[in-house]
């Protein structure tokens, strides 16, 4: 590893609080191509055990100080192209670990529109300004300014005023100041005065900027977007200025001391104030923009994780009045069986004729439950459900499902290769049904920006934004694991080591030589090689296939150690799995190799105790009151229950069923304080609340947690 490298791994690990070696280590299983859940599962030992939010740091830090790195040689070569590169300098650059600093530092040799300075420079002031300065000339101020104009005196001034403005320490403690004690003020427009809007809080707001928390930030953000809010970040003038002069000035006797401290001034007002409220600002809200992704990944990794139903037959319904309820059944296994259109309300309304309809497909295919989207009509369908089983004496369960991005998906490319018979709208009934079935499954084939789990999703860096959602997908896949012979390529795709090409490839082989009989088969698809047979195997179940490990947790690997371990009990390896006491009597350093350590051994013991085990929450439900449809029909200290849809830095949103979630405040979570609202609520969490205040108007509705 060269000494380049040596110092960015160096910065990581200082940085990630990780020794070197192990970050070392790490780097270089990445740097091979490895997959991060490959080697958060399967080389604890190569790393230390390090857990998948340590890895996840490390490649993200590295990643940043390669970009910096990047930045750093642009930087050198454009300052040595200019002559002006000297060895300091270059240790400075080298050694820097912040890209704003680095910028600083670049400023004063960075290409310029023409400014002030540059004219009076062109004029011949600048010897002017290096008498001032230097503060070091004796003579009286008449002397001093003696064959220099008024016009030369202010030229003078222009080039001090952009030395100081280009000075990185000058600029870095006036930062610091208004980082740590800038007051954020904001102001509604014009355009804001006339109408009631969500940005009303914000006329005459105040507070510390680093005490703004993440989601005003993005909203003053917002707001000044569509020309609803202004703002301004101020300090205290007098001690920002205090602070210049005691760098500056050096000689509190100079004559011409008053022209330099108007040159500090007119450098703080006109240069460093405009720019440097601009940056805090924009460093607040890339801050913000962190939090929002870091909120909005946690709130999909739940909602990814939620319990699913499991193999039960259910019947999806995407309700509407005027076009009717879509109906679609799908078997245990998730396949399609059969679709239907019922009216059971106005204006269309067949009630008789769509009561027959459910009940006989709750008859015909042994329904378990009936998942019903939670848009349009879908208390009064539910309504309607609940009488027609109640009066049949039917077994299956009607359940409100979260719709949210089932329209994205129902008119998507996957959904028309999937289904391509079908009519949009039967679609979205059976990724309705899926939904309930099984989330994960189902919920990889959206944008997740369509799912409705984030706040600002649309403000924030989209790039960035995307990479996070990526990687909580990866992760609750690969926690999961995936079907080989049921999984879709949606879903495979985000298996480590297969992505959306080879996904393709594995189910065009699965559907002309039929299920897969073990995992080895996998590397008779086209273009899956070793390296990506290693990183995928172990995250691939095979179900009632040739070798019983195929449907564990166990990597193909590892086999061989599996096998020694039945033999030292004279048993065989079907003998071992689930049988608990038998694993017990195994000493497992007596199976510890080169690749395979303690670390892997017990989560081989652990898997083999417990084969298959779904990681996933139980599945749960709430049962929204049948006595409210709309936010109009809610009252001051009524007690319901309703499921979490969204939780935030803030609060939690929550369904209650009125087609408008209510806010849960973080003051109102709990008895006691809550730092994190994440600490006491998930995504898809059933709770019960009471009403605290609702406004019709802007359709907010205030709630809280019943403990």
């Amino acid at each position: 590893m060269t000494q380049h490298n040596s110092q960015l791994i160096q910065f990581v690990s200082e940085d990630c609080g990780i020794a070197i070696s192990q970050v070392q280590k790490t780097i270089g299983l990445f740097e091979d191509g490895a997959t991060l859940p490959f080697v958060a599962r399967y080389r604890k030992e190569v790393t230390g055990g390090l857990d998948e939010t340590q890895l996840r740091s490390i490649q993200t830090y590295f990643q940043y100080y390669q970009q910096l790195d990047d930045r750093k040689k642009t930087i050198l070569s454009t300052i040595e192209d200019q002559g002006k590169l000297t060895e300091g300098l270059t240790t400075t650059i080298l050694n820097c670990r912040d890209k704003q600093t680095l910028e600083d530092l670049y400023l004063p040799y960075k290409v310029k529109r023409k400014t002030k300075a540059d004219v009076a420079i062109e004029k011949g002031f600048l010897p002017l300004a290096e008498l001032i300065w230097a503060q070091r000339d004796a003579r009286s101020k008449s002397d001093m300014l003696q064959g220099y104009s008024s016009a030369a005196l202010e030229g003078a001034g222009h080039i001090l005023a952009q030395r100081i403005s280009d000075t990185a320490s000058y600029r870095q403690a006036l930062r610091h100041m208004m980082v740590k004690t800038g007051v954020l003020r904001t102001k509604l427009t014009a355009k804001a005065k006339e109408q009631k809007t969500k940005f009303d809080m914000y006329a005459d707001f105040s507070e510390l900027l680093q005490r703004s928390a993440s989601h005003r930030v993005l909203a003053i953000r917002r707001g000044e977007t569509e020309k609803y809010v202004t703002w301004k970040i101020g300090i205290d003038d007098e001690r920002a200025l205090a602070t210049l002069g005691n760098q500056i000035i050096k000689n509190k006797s100079f004559a011409l001391l008053d022209c330099l401290q108007d040159a500090i001034e007119d450098a703080y007002k006109r240069l460093f104030l405009p720019s440097l409220q601009t940056e805090c600002f924009n460093g607040k809200c890339e801050d913000a923009e962190t939090d929002s992704i870091e909120v909005f990944s946690k709130n999909l990794h739940n909602l990814l994780m939620s319990g699913p139903a499991g193999a039960k037959v259910i019947m999806g319904i995407d309700p509407g009045f005027r076009t009717g309820c879509k109906l679609a059944v799908v078997d245990d296994t998730g396949r399609f069986k059969e679709s239907a259109t019922i009216y059971p309300t106005p204006p269309q309304e067949k009630r008789e004729l769509a009561e027959k309809t459910i009940v006989t497909l709750l008859n015909r295919y042994n329904v378990d439950f009936i998942a019903i989207g939670n848009g349009t009509a879908s208390k009064e369908t539910m309504q309607f459900i609940k009488q027609v089983v109640n009066a049949h004496g039917h077994v299956a369960v009607p359940v409100i499902v979260n719709e949210a991005g089932a329209s994205v998906y129902s008119a998507s490319e996957l959904a028309i290769a999937e289904y391509p018979d079908l009519d949009v709208t039967i679609r979205g009934a059976i990724s309705i049904a899926h939904r309930l079935q099984d989330p994960l499954s189902e919920l990889v084939k959206i944008d997740p920006k369509s799912i409705g789990v984030g706040q600002y999703q649309h403000d924030v860096n989209q790039a960035q934004l995307k990479e996070a959602l990526t990687f909580t997908i990866e992760s609750a896949v690969n926690t999961v694991g995936a079907d080989l012979n049921t999984a879709s390529a949606a879903l495979l795709r985000y298996v480590a080591g297969i992505g959306p090409a080879l996904s393709k490839n594995i189910v065009s082989y699965r559907n002309e030589n039929g299920p897969f009989k073990d995992r080895k088969a996998l590397l008779k698809v086209p273009k899956l090689g070793a390296k990506a047979f290693q990183q995928c195997a172990g995250f691939l179940r095979v179900k009632g296939g040739e070798t019983p490990l195929d449907n564990s947790a166990i990597h193909p690997e590892a086999y061989g150690i599996v096998q020694q371990m039945a033999s030292a009990l004279g048993r065989s390896v079907s003998d071992l799995i689930g049988d608990e006491q038998l694993i017990d009597q195994l000493n497992l350093s007596d199976y510890v190799t080169d690749i395979i350590g303690l670390p892997t051994l017990r989560d081989i013991a652990m898997e083999l105790k417990k084969p298959g085990l779904d990681p996933r929450s139980e599945f749960s439900y709430a049962a929204f009151d049948e006595s409210i449809d709309d936010v109009s029909d809610l009252t001051i200290g009524m007690t319901l229950e309703g499921t979490v849809t969204n939780v935030t830095n803030f609060g939690a949103f929550v369904d209650i069923g009125v087609h408008q979630d209510g806010l849960i405040h973080i003051s109102k979570l709990s008895d006691t304080f809550v730092k994190n609202p994440h600490d006491i609520v998930s995504v898809g969490d059933a709770v019960k609340v009471s009403v605290l205040q609702v406004d019709l108007d802007l359709k907010r509705i205030q709630l809280a947690r019943i403990v």
